[in-house]
């Protein structure tokens, strides 16, 4: 039986897969948790210094990035969110 591979865009990019950014606010110890999802780029390009993500703040300390619908909900429980 032949393995399948996932599906590729038409531009021969990356699929679309969301990605889950869980960050705080600042680097203090009483800084808000915050989750953020982002369905418009590839995993690559939010780690790459150079992108500036909107929404998060440039002073925010992100503590975990995971990708797929799977890590919405485990964020949430985990974080209270």
């Amino acid at each position: 039986m032949a393995k399948t591979r996932k599906k590729w865009t038409k531009d021969g990019g990356y699929p679309k897969v969301p990605i889950v950014i869980v960050f705080a606010t600042s680097k203090n110890s009483n800084a808000k948790t915050k989750m953020k999802v982002v369905r418009s780029r590839n995993i690559d390009e939010l780690i790459d210094c150079n992108y500036v993500i909107p929404g998060i703040p440039a002073i925010a300390v992100i503590k975990e990035v995971g990708m797929g619908e799977y890590f919405i909900e485990k964020y949430k429980k985990k974080y209270a969110l």
